[in-house]
């Protein structure tokens, strides 16, 4: 890490961040706070199930901060049709970045044609929004990761995502630069499940991460 990197401002280190609540109990009172917070501190975006996004979209009107939603999530076990209806959904109210769960079964299984026109078939219902493929790293070996990283670029994703925080374990920097290394300089790679403090995002940063995903996005930035 260079020493531009060790003393990130705060302002700098928020750029990076999705601050998300993907909680299933998750109440409209604290997708209102998550959106102040997010305007105050200057989050990259807010990260939000598709039920609330309207309301995202709402609050952070006229910020910089964008509306991120999640779909097929957090499983990745929907029907094709399925998650390129809830990504033109969330798309058509407003998002501005959608986070997909791959279909880890047809993964694991070997089915790679099958995986990949999923993912392309999300990223055209996105349009211009930007599409992150969640490969929910904890669950597979090195070798499925780096597979699921290059079906991802092969079919247009503009991000590779670690974790849904559902399935246990997280992001590690073992798994950031490994998926860096299989994606190249050009495509995002996002750091999400378990980053909780400035110390955890330096690291993902400087192993290759260009976005972290946190609840605990405040403490991160040391406010």
């Amino acid at each position: 890490m260079s020493n531009g990197q060790n003393s990130l401002a705060a302002s700098d280190l928020a750029a990076y961040i999705d601050h998300t609540i993907l909680a299933a109990d998750a109440t409209p009172d604290q997708i209102i706070a998550l959106c102040a917070e997010a305007r105050t501190y200057g989050f990259k975006s807010v990260c939000v199930n598709p039920i609330y996004v309207p309301l995202a979209v709402r609050e952070l009107e006229g910020s910089n901060v964008l509306t991120c939603s999640v779909v097929c999530f957090p499983f990745g076990a929907d029907p094709v049709d399925a998650k390129v209806a809830e990504t033109r959904w969330v798309v058509k109210q407003g998002a501005k970045e959608v986070d997909m769960v791959i279909a880890l079964g047809l993964l694991k299984s070997g089915n790679t044609d099958a995986v990949r026109a999923d993912i392309a078939a999300v990223k055209e219902a996105c349009g211009d929004a930007v599409l992150k493929v969640i490969i929910e790293a904890t669950l597979l070996t090195d070798e499925q990761k780096v597979l699921a990283c290059e079906l991802s670029k092969q079919a247009g994703a503009d991000f590779v995502k670690t974790s849904t925080g559902f399935a246990g374990g997280g992001a590690t920097v073992e798994d950031i630069a490994l998926m860096r290394k299989t994606v190249g300089p050009n495509i995002g790679v996002k750091a999400s499940g378990g980053v909780r403090t400035t110390e955890d995002a330096l690291k993902m940063i400087a192993a290759g991460a260009s976005r972290i995903g946190a609840s605990a996005s405040i403490k991160i930035i040391g406010q």
